[in-house]
């Protein structure tokens, strides 16, 4: 069955198009399409996935035409003047 993985960051989002087994998880097709070889950065025990748009762990089957997403990690860098008091 044909599966998209999909990492969008910037500055060059990555979508790989793949063929993976009847049934195979979210983790056998991030893995088959090659995308961590070229995102080394990618921790996936860190980094939440999804299907759609809908979190999801690693061990869920997928359907043809599914589209995986690997999500960034979100972090909040602090202006100087932003603290956390309101005055």
């Amino acid at each position: 069955m044909k599966v998209a993985v999909v990492y969008a960051v910037a500055p060059q989002p990555l979508l790989l198009i793949c063929q993976v087994a009847e049934g195979s998880s979210v983790e056998q097709a991030i893995e088959q399409s090659g995308l961590l070889r070229y995102r080394p950065e990618i921790d996936l025990k860190q980094q939440k996935v999804g299907v759609f748009g809908k979190f999801v762990k690693l061990d869920s089957p997928l359907k043809d035409g599914d589209r995986v997403e690997i999500y960034q990690r979100i972090t909040r860098v602090l202006d100087d003047d932003d603290d956390d008091d309101d005055d």
